[in-house]
């Protein structure tokens, strides 16, 4: 390659190193929203991700509650800046997804930070159901003996909720319920 093709190949990495950071941090598909705006959604948004519950705790105590009353525990790991995590929390505050939770699911909300920029935190939970966290949300369905019953593809494949309509949320969540 001459000088001038090196220096011109040089310069369009250069050009495309922020689109590129774009793409690999758009896991939720936008960064948090600054100056209150909201994503445009047909339905209210929930933000209950809260960073000072123990995590871990919250996942024991669904997994001991799930137990007692034969169901499953669903773990949302999101952040409350994530659109796609609030859209999801709003879906499942809906009345037909609310039974659906209260028949099959102990739901247990879990704060996951920022992971795409080094910011994340209560990944470890994930990993401890032998899967990889990436992006937000993520969805867990767990077993009462606390195996792990949806595949790594399907617990990451949550990152579109805001797209997802409440009958699809609905149809996964029963179908993973065995339903």
């Amino acid at each position: 390659m001459s000088t001038c093709g090196a220096a011109l190949a040089a310069k369009l990495r250069l050009a495309a190193a922020p689109l590129a950071l774009a793409l690999m941090t758009s896991a939720c598909a936008h960064t948090p929203h600054g100056g209150g705006g909201q994503a445009e959604t047909t339905h209210p948004e929930g933000a209950i991700f809260d960073p000072s519950i123990d995590a871990h705790g919250a996942v024991d105590n669904a997994l001991a509650r799930a137990a007692a009353n034969d169901r499953l525990v669903l773990v949302v790991m999101g952040a409350n800046w994530c659109h796609d995590s609030r859209a999801l929390t709003s879906y499942l505050m809906e009345p037909d997804l609310t039974a659906l939770l209260e028949a099959h699911y102990e739901a247990v909300y879990i704060d996951v930070g920022l992971p795409q920029t080094g910011d994340g935190f209560n990944l470890d939970i994930a990993e401890r159901f032998g899967v990889t966290s990436e992006g937000t949300p993520n969805v867990l369905v767990i077993g009462s003996d606390g195996s792990l019953l949806n595949t790594q593809e399907n617990v990451v494949s949550w990152r579109n909720s805001a797209s997802r309509s409440t009958q699809e949320v609905y149809a996964e969540l029963l179908a993973l319920a065995g339903g």
